[in-house]
Formats: structure tokens, C-alpha cells, sequence
């Protein structure tokens, strides 16, 4: 049976870019008939505290009927991923038995673009040559950033889903390592329908 996954987000640009990204890392692992469903999304201050987090993970399990998975994706923003991941784990799989995975990309999502910086330059037709970024996910206000060294007017709604199907994947996982587990996260789930159990993946 093909895998289900229906992500929580946190941002009106993850709700398009998120989906993608999971069809994205399933077809580069020769998957191409995993389902993903509509995003539930919440903002990450309501999904940090006790009770929208459990509230979007039971609307989550309702949907999947107890056969599928559940992607849990945010921003560690200025929290420490270590510290913040696993109590969001314990509290996601309260009453639940489908996998959850919960996957906190370090400082922002941009980060991930910011990893993959080269690439998407050729690939926005942008003239001359431009660096690789050192450590990305060190940087605070990746979106502020990444709009800078590609001299554009970065759009989250506009730009984040359509970044997310350009952005060379492989250099991200090189250079932050939370893409690199959110790719291990989703390859997980896409392999464990049945594991019934929430991951860590910082």
C-alpha cells in the first residue's frame, strides 16, 4: 500500500512547499506513488505550546484512518533543536498509533535553500559566479539573507514552494545537516507505514 503522510506545518508557504518537498525526496528514492495529503497548519507559537500540537496530530490520525504517517515540520527558529525536539515528540504521539516523525529545520526552512545557494542561482538564470554559504543554518533570518545575495523580493507564499522544487538537494544535506535527517525522516516513513511509533529528528 503506497504511503499516506499528511504534514503539520507552521507557515502559509509550507502548506505548498512541504508537499512538494515530500514527492521530491520519495521520487529521488524511487517512490512515486506515495499520497500526501492536504497540510494542517498551525502557527508555530500555538504548535509549541501543550495542546495544539496533540489537537493537529489526532486531526492528523483521523484523516490518515490509522494507515499512514504524519509529518511534523517547523522551525527550531532560536530554540535548540535538542532540547525542543523531543518534547515535541513525546507530546505528538499521545494517543495516537500511526509514525509520526517530528523535523525541525535549524533556524528556518530557507536555510536549506541557503545550503544549496550555487544551484539556485543557475537555476534562476542569475549572472556570475557566487559562494556557498559556511553554515547556513548558523544564520538567523535566512530569508532576509538569501533575499540579499540573489538581489530578489523573496516571497514565502510565491518563492518557498517553488525554491523547494529547484534547490539541489544533495548539496543541502552536505552542508545542514537538519535537511539531511528531514530526508531520513521522510525515507522512514515512506518505508514504515505500520512502525506506530514517533521518530526524533533534529
Amino acid at each position: 500500500m503506497p504511503a499516506h503522510i499528511i504534514p503539520i506545518v507552521e507557515g502559509h508557504g509550507d502548506v505548498a512547499a512541504v508537499p512538494l518537498l515530500i514527492r521530491r525526496i520519495a521520487s529521488a528514492l524511487g517512490v512515486f506513488d506515495v499520497r500526501v495529503g492536504k497540510p494542517i497548519r498551525s502557527p508555530r507559537q500555538r504548535l509549541v505550546k501543550p495542546g495544539e500540537l496533540e489537537r493537529a496530530v489526532k486531526l492528523a490520525s483521523r484523516k490518515v484512518a490509522g494507515n499512514g504517517q504524519i509529518l511534523i515540520l517547523i522551525d527550531a527558529e532560536d530554540d535548540c533543536p535538542r532540547d525542543l525536539a523531543p518534547e515535541l515528540a513525546v507530546r505528538a504521539r499521545t494517543g495516537v498509533t500511526v509514525p509520526v516523525a517530528v523535523v525541525l529545520a535549524k533556524r528556518e526552512y530557507e536555510a536549506w535553500f541557503l545550503g544549496s545557494l550555487p544551484s539556485l542561482h543557475t537555476a534562476l538564470g542569475l549572472t556570475g559566479p557566487i559562494p556557498a554559504v559556511v553554515d547556513p543554518e548558523s544564520i538567523r533570518g535566512a530569508k532576509e539573507r538569501f533575499a540579499a545575495l540573489m538581489g530578489i523580493h523573496y516571497s514565502e507564499t510565491l518563492d518557498q514552494p517553488s525554491l523547494t522544487t529547484q534547490f539541489d538537494m544533495t548539496e543541502s544535506r552536505q552542508r545542514c545537516p537538519s535537511f539531511d535527517k528531514c530526508w531520513r525522516a521522510i525515507e522512514e516513513l515512506i518505508g514504515t507505514e505500520q512502525a506506530g511509533r514517533a521518530d526524533v529528528v533534529l
